[in-house]
């Protein structure tokens, strides 16, 4: 394959449907994926093919609208982060209707845009499912891919990951469980604060709020984490 000059795109679903793995389909379905428009292709085979297409942000809008679950994968693995608007990142959070497609779209691609922190803030606030997890599962990559930011501008997704602890819907309360756990484990200054914000969400009501403090506080005090860090 030429990185100057990807097949065309419907050549390379073909491409996609020849790798599919036997019985892919319905083990995805088992782990909650949706698979209504899924090939069943592997991200590390995903991921191979988006090395010899290259970086192509024109290329990677033409996947997305194929709706192929995959092929959507593997735009967000090929698109130029540099190229990506504001308007493109909505229309396409929009469209998630599976929860690893917004977790993917969000490591490979959104969570490396220059807009990833204003929609980590701004997303945590929406009503749709997966647009609100992507808000969140926004924080939890940048978290883990920024390492030359300041802790300091951590601190403003705590009271985000308060709010959003009240949402009971299961991708929802999972990528806030996620940024919780994510954020503290990053410093000794967040992994207090996310201790902190645990205690607080547990004295909640609702039980979203009360499971996702428990889960975290289960990593952020385990031997792994404290050593990492230097607390024990």
């Amino acid at each position: 394959m030429n990185k100057s000059s990807p097949p065309p795109v419907e050549m390379l679903i073909e491409e996609l449907q020849s790798k599919s793995r036997p019985g892919a389909l319905e083990g995805m379905a088992r782990y909650g994926i949706n698979t209504e428009t899924a090939i069943g292709v592997s991200i590390p085979e995903l991921r191979k093919t988006a090395r010899q297409i290259g970086k192509n942000h024109s290329y990677a809008l033409k996947l997305w609208k194929t709706g192929i679950h995959d092929a959507r994968i593997l735009a967000s693995m090929v698109d130029e982060p540099a190229k990506v608007s504001p308007t493109q990142m909505i229309r396409w959070a929009k469209a998630f209707n599976s929860w690893d497609l917004c977790d993917q779209v969000c490591n490979n691609l959104f969570s490396r845009t220059a807009h990833a922190w204003q929609k980590a803030s701004e997303w945590c606030n929406r009503e749709e499912e997966f647009v609100k997890r992507a808000g969140f599962t926004l924080q939890a990559c940048l978290a883990n891919h920024e390492k030359s930011v300041d802790d300091e501008e951590f601190l403003a997704f705590f009271p985000l990951i308060s709010r959003g602890a009240d949402d009971d819907r299961n991708y929802v309360k999972k990528a806030v469980n996620w940024s919780l756990r994510q954020i503290g484990k990053r410093s000794i200054m967040l992994h207090q604060h996310a201790i902190d914000c645990a205690n607080e969400l547990e004295q909640h009501e609702e039980k979203s709020a009360k499971w996702i403090a428990r889960d975290a506080l289960k990593e952020l005090t385990s031997d792994q984490v404290m050593k990492k860090l230097k607390l024990r």
